[in-house]
């Protein structure tokens, strides 16, 4: 298993893996990653300062990532989790919880001093893995994700 930064031949693998996985978990496909253009293209989405993303990978596949964003109107300090997503093979391995963990270090290392997350009770194995990072309940999204199907909200104190 290698955990490296996602490089420009990384895009179409991942955004299948966030595709497939939004609409197995039978969650809005508008409103979410799904739809959004920078899907197609993280490497670039992940070049803009203040961010990071994740990959994980066993054997030349790619099985997942986790990244770090400065998303427009958050309180200063603080960035989102984002496309979080793993393959059905890499689930359950604790290859998700590594690939936050990196993110985690990482957003530390940025400065940030809290990390914001969105995402549907459809989800409950993320959303249970995500309590059990120190992720808590907020009444409303932060932020402009532009992802407004969501409902949950979460943050995590760095």
């Amino acid at each position: 298993m290698v955990f490296r930064l996602i490089q420009p031949s990384d895009n179409k693998r991942l955004a299948e893996i966030i595709r497939s996985g939004i609409e197995e978990f039978g969650v809005p496909l508008e409103g979410t990653a799904h739809t959004d253009p920078t899907t197609d293209d993280l490497y670039m989405l992940f070049r803009k300062s203040g961010s990071v993303y994740w990959v994980a990978e066993v054997d030349g596949l790619i099985l997942g990532g986790c990244g770090v964003s400065p998303t427009p109107g958050l309180p200063d300090g603080c960035a989102e989790l984002v496309r979080f997503f793993l393959s059905p093979e890499a689930r359950g391995k604790g290859i998700g919880k590594y690939l936050m963990q990196r993110c985690f270090e990482t957003a530390i290392t940025l400065g940030y001093r809290q990390l914001y997350l969105e995402t549907f009770p459809e989800m409950s194995s993320a959303v249970g893995m995500y309590e059990h990072m120190g992720f808590y309940y907020i009444p409303q999204a932060l932020g402009n994700s532009g992802h407004y199907s969501c409902t949950i909200w979460m943050l995590k104190d760095l």
